[in-house]
C-alpha cells in the first residue's frame, strides 16, 4: 500500500522534473563507475551495473510467474539486452573518446526517434533547437579513435531501441516487473563480459560500488523513465532526453564550480527552448503503475 502511494506521488511530478532527478542519479552513478575503470574493463563495469540492477530490482519487485512467460518474457528480455548493450558500448566509447563527443553522437538515436514522431513545423523547429543545443553543450571533437566513434554510434542505435521497446514495456501495465526480468535476462546473456571483472570479486568494496552503480545509473533513472513513458509519446520522451546533458552541466556548475563557456550556455538555452516548444503527444490517459 505504501509503495503504491509512493508511486502515485511520483506519477504526479512533472515529466521534466523527473528527467532532472533521473539525470542527477545517473551522473552520480557515472562518477562511481569511473572509480571502477581502473579495476575492470569498461564492458565489465557495464556488466556489473547490469548485475547490480538485476539483484536490486528482483528484491524490490519480485515479479510474478506470468512475467517470466511467453511474450512478456520475450519483450522484457529484448528490452533488457538492448538497454544493457547500450551501456556496454557507451562505456567502451567513453574509454576512447571525450565524454562530450560521445554524448553528442549518442543523442543521434533520440533525435531520429523524435524526428519520426514529429507532426508539425513547430515540432521540427523544436527538434533542431534541441539537436544544436546538445552539440553545443557536448563540445564535439571527432578525433583520435574511429573505433570509439563506432561504439558511440552503436550506443545511439541502442538508445533509439531503448525508447521504442521501453514504451511498449511501459504501456503493458507491468513496466517495473518487466524491468526486473529484462535485467536478469541481460545479465545472463552478457555473462561472458564478467571475464573483465576479475579483480573486482576480490574486493567487497568494489562489489558494493558495482551495486551502487546499478542502483544509481540503472534502477533509479530507468524506473523513472517507465513513469514518464506511461505518460508521454515516445517522440516527446526522446526530446526531453536532451535535459540530461543540461542537468550534467548544472551539476558541474553547482557542485564542481565548472563554469560553462558562452557556447555551452547558448546550447543550454537552445535545449530548454526546444523542450518548451515541442508540442505534446496525444499519449492517452495515464495508467497507474502496478502497486
Amino acid at each position: 500500500m505504501g509503495i503504491a502511494l509512493s508511486w502515485k506521488r511520483v506519477n504526479a511530478i512533472p515529466a521534466p522534473v523527473l528527467f532532472v532527478l533521473s539525470g542527477i542519479s545517473m551522473y552520480a552513478g557515472a562518477a562511481i563507475a569511473v572509480d571502477l575503470f581502473g579495476h575492470a574493463t569498461p564492458a565489465g563495469v557495464a556488466w556489473l551495473r547490469c548485475l547490480g540492477a538485476a539483484v536490486v530490482l528482483l528484491l524490490w519487485r519480485r515479479p510474478p510467474k506470468a512475467a517470466w512467460q511467453g511474450k512478456r518474457l520475450l519483450l522484457a528480455g529484448a528490452f533488457g539486452v538492448v538497454t544493457a548493450g547500450m551501456n556496454v558500448v557507451f562505456y567502451e566509447a567513453i574509454a576512447r573518446l571525450p565524454l562530450g563527443t560521445v554524448v553528442a553522437l549518442e543523442f543521434a538515436g533520440p533525435v531520429v526517434v523524435a524526428a519520426i514522431g514529429s507532426r508539425t513545423r513547430r515540432d521540427l523547429i523544436a527538434l533542431v533547437l534541441v539537436a544544436v543545443g546538445v552539440v553545443a553543450i557536448a563540445d564535439v571533437r571527432i578525433a583520435g579513435s574511429p573505433l570509439g566513434v563506432v561504439f558511440a554510434l552503436a550506443a545511439a542505435a541502442a538508445w533509439a531501441g531503448y525508447i521504442v521497446l521501453g514504451k511498449r514495456v511501459a504501456i503493458g501495465g507491468d513496466g517495473l516487473d518487466s524491468l526486473a526480468v529484462g535485467f536478469v535476462v541481460a545479465t545472463v546473456v552478457l555473462s561472458p563480459l564478467a571475464l573483465g571483472t576479475g579483480e573486482v570479486w576480490g574486493s567487497p568494496r568494489m562489489l558494493l560500488l558495482g551495486i551502487g552503480v546499478g542502483v544509481l545509473s540503472t534502477v533509479v533513472p530507468y524506473a523513472l523513465d517507465q513513469v514518464v513513458l506511461r505518460r508521454l509519446g515516445q517522440a516527446r520522451f526522446a526530446v526531453l532526453l536532451a535535459l540530461l546533458p543540461v542537468t550534467a552541466g548544472v551539476v558541474g556548475f553547482v557542485v564542481l564550480a565548472q563554469v560553462p563557456s558562452v557556447i555551452e550556455a547558448i546550447g543550454t538555452l537552445a535545449v530548454v527552448a526546444g523542450v518548451a516548444l515541442r508540442s505534446r503527444d496525444d499519449a492517452g490517459p495515464v495508467a497507474e503503475p502496478p502497486g
